[in-house]
């Protein structure tokens, strides 16, 4: 068992724990070439990246519900 707490998995958003539909991470677990991944259209606000665990950092991506979210101003100031 690990000491270092929770090591964080590739595949689920480290905000929300969703899965984060990452092409990459699929690519990588199943051999397969996927098509370039969601995120490398999407736009992440500093803010936004300021909220992922230092642990999870460069390591687990974010969802496309918690990006949308933070894109739509609902971030922390109002829901839905």
């Amino acid at each position: 068992m690990g000491s270092e707490g929770c090591v964080p998995d590739p595949s689920r958003c480290p905000l929300c724990g969703q899965p984060n539909g990452c092409a990459m991470v699929r690519e990588r677990t199943s051999g397969e070439p996927q098509p370039p991944c969601w995120c490398t259209r999407a736009t992440f606000s500093a803010e936004l990246l300021a909220r992922i665990p230092a642990a999870a950092r460069g390591k687990a991506c974010v969802c496309a519900a918690c990006v949308g979210t933070a894109m739509s101003g609902a971030d922390g100031e109002r829901r839905g």
